[in-house]
């Protein structure tokens, strides 16, 4: 009797289960997320030793493990068959479709099964873009030139030009959508931009020189930048559109770094927005910074194996993510793996998300900038 009273409540708590979705009978339990690294190559230039050429995948459930390599041959090269410098990398969820964008071009590749579906190449070159959290809309910037591409998402069309003569280099869009975020190598400004016309609508500014990397806070309130000839950022308020701090990292030289020509050259908000961790490109480190407090203070330091130009992180914030190819717990500031490939070859690049998957289908995916993800 006792054991067929077992029996019962067993079965009556799988029919529970499987009406809630978490067993499906004929099919067991749904599939747990999978946390994969996306890092785009050659990111570091052309460099070929880096990590060769194509999209390398990493478990970061596995303790960055490599998985695989995504084919790029055939692509991302010039008209005589020389691989280009990666300059930017994205993912959406709702399409399942992966962008990288070289000098030259913008190449989308179905997550689903790795393959590119199509490549364009756009007359101004080619930096680091952005898309819509839909899906439907790239702000892709020309090379160091005098525009922005609008592009549609789907077929890699150019919908519109947008003109602003500042040396085009990064782009942010927004959590919401709503607005993006356009910084140019060669203007102490930041224009913004609305993605419901595709016009410019203000600037932000001026910052103290040109603006190189930045971030931006997930209610949109703040922006944090590397800018010219300075081992530190800038914040300004994008309220009231005026850089309020300017914060420079002390007890270390500013010399001259190998690449990109200025001090600190990668800045990333911890998704909590509890932090700020900035690129000191000479003294090959990561300077972290307390975002708690105002102005942001100045705590402790990792030393690199390289001369960083980029950082961001994971999705959960629990991991740091240079572009010298370590990973670093974020709580302990230790570094707990560094990539390498399937040759065993050390990976570094400036161009890498995490991407979320259950199963074949895509979940959530990260950002090549370090974004804060706290909504108002």
């Amino acid at each position: 009797m006792i054991r067929s009273i077992r029996s019962l409540k067993l079965f009556l708590a799988f029919l529970c289960l499987a009406s809630v979705g978490r067993l499906s009978p004929g099919n067991g339990p749904t599939p747990s997320r999978q946390r994969l690294l996306y890092v785009a190559c050659p990111g570091i230039r052309d460099d070929l030793t880096l990590g060769g050429h194509g999209v390398l995948v990493f478990d970061i459930n596995g303790q960055y493990r490599f998985v695989k390599r995504i084919s790029l041959d055939g692509y991302g090269t010039d008209e005589k068959g020389k691989v280009l410098n990666v300059k930017g990398i994205i993912a959406n969820a709702n399409t399942r479709r992966l962008y990288v964008s070289t000098l030259e071009q913008l190449i989308c590749v179905d997550l689903s099964t790795d393959k590119v579906i199509w490549q364009k190449s756009f007359d101004l070159g080619c930096d680091r873009m952005s898309i819509t959290p839909d899906g439907k809309v790239i702000y892709l910037p020309s090379l160091e030139n005098k525009a922005w591409y609008i592009v549609d998402a789907d077929t890699g069309q150019e919908i519109k030009r947008l003109v602003l003569n500042s040396k085009s280099h990064n782009t942010i869009i927004g959590l919401d959508g709503k607005r993006a975020y356009l910084a140019g190598l060669g203007s102490p400004y930041l224009t913004v931009a609305s993605t419901v016309d595709h016009t410019d609508e203000a600037t932000v500014g001026p910052f103290g020189n040109f603006v190189r990397p930045f971030t931006i806070n997930g209610a949109q309130t703040r922006v944090f930048a590397n800018v010219n000839g300075l081992l530190g950022f800038e914040i300004a308020d994008l309220t009231t559109r005026k850089v309020t701090d300017r914060i420079e990292v002390k007890g270390f030289p500013v010399g001259t770094p190998k690449r990109h020509g200025c001090p600190s050259h990668g800045i990333a908000l911890t998704p909590n927005e509890r932090e700020i961790w900035v690129c000191d490109s000479f003294n090959s480190r990561v300077h972290i910074f307390d975002a708690t407090v105002s102005p942001p203070q100045q705590g402790p330091s990792v030393a690199l194996r390289e001369q960083p130009g980029w950082v961001t992180f994971s999705i959960d914030g629990m991991f740091a993510y240079p572009s010298t190819g370590e990973v670093i717990d974020a709580e302990s500031r230790k570094i707990i793996a560094t990539l390498s490939d399937e040759e065993g070859r050390p990976v570094h690049s400036e161009k890498m998300m995490e991407i979320d998957f259950a199963g074949n289908r895509v979940i959530e995916t990260g950002d090549q900038f370090g974004l804060g993800r706290v909504r108002p």
